[in-house]
């Protein structure tokens, strides 16, 4: 059985599919599907039920040091994890629906064992094994929680990093968000490599979505 958890409502999902002998369960999430620039990422991870990770909840909902103590907390006790990014020139040429879905592909197929039931953060697709997608599943199942911490530390720490090669745009503060700051910034420079052009149409002229800077 699951080990009791201060929030019960956190493994309604993963309780109804043990209670059916399912084991091998995984949580599928992403992070950065809105931002104007940087790759989409996502995650799959099995955590381990029997002990599991106390103050696994929506990323969103944690803290940036929350949720990098808990990133680090969950890699090393779940069975399995995968995490993936989908560049921007890909979320450009598919859009970014489709680049999210072969996100959440990619990581599950890149988990061993293979789950026998993935629970999913609202994204219905085909998958090659029994899944659920739920509304707010960030919020509502620890596997997908500790998928979206998994999916969310990792793309900020990429943006962090991206921040080092283009320092004009402030990616370490907004991660590549449509910030007044980003927006100002795009504007006066330009797109970066790393910007989503297709997601520019609103802010730059079409004859301008292009890559380099305007200094």
């Amino acid at each position: 059985m699951i080990k009791k958890a201060e929030n019960q409502d956190m493994f309604e999902f993963e309780r109804a599919l043990m209670k059916k002998g399912v084991s091998l369960i995984a949580g599928i999430d992403e992070a950065g599907r809105g931002p104007l620039a940087g790759p989409v990422a996502a995650a799959c991870c099995i955590p381990c039920l029997t002990d599991p990770v106390e103050g696994v909840n929506d990323s969103k909902k944690l803290t940036p040091l929350k949720r990098a103590r808990l990133f680090e907390r969950i890699k090393e006790s779940a069975t399995a994890y995968k995490i993936v990014f989908i560049e921007p020139e890909v979320i450009d040429e598919i859009n970014i629906l489709e680049a999210t879905k072969l996100a959440m592909r990619e990581a599950l197929a890149g988990v061993f064992p293979i789950p026998e039931h993935v629970l999913v953060d609202a994204v219905k697709q085909e998958l090659n094994v029994p899944y659920t997608a739920l509304i707010h599943g960030d919020a509502r199942s620890h596997s997908i929680a500790a998928a979206s911490i998994l999916a969310k530390v990792a793309r900020d720490e990429l943006m962090t990093e991206y921040a080092k090669l283009y320092p004009e745009y402030g990616f370490e503060k907004h991660k590549g968000y449509g910030s007044e700051a980003h927006i100002e910034a795009i504007k006066k420079y330009g797109p970066c490599p790393i910007h989503r052009r297709s997601f520019l149409k609103n802010i730059l002229p079409e004859s301008d979505i292009g890559f380099g800077s305007k200094k």
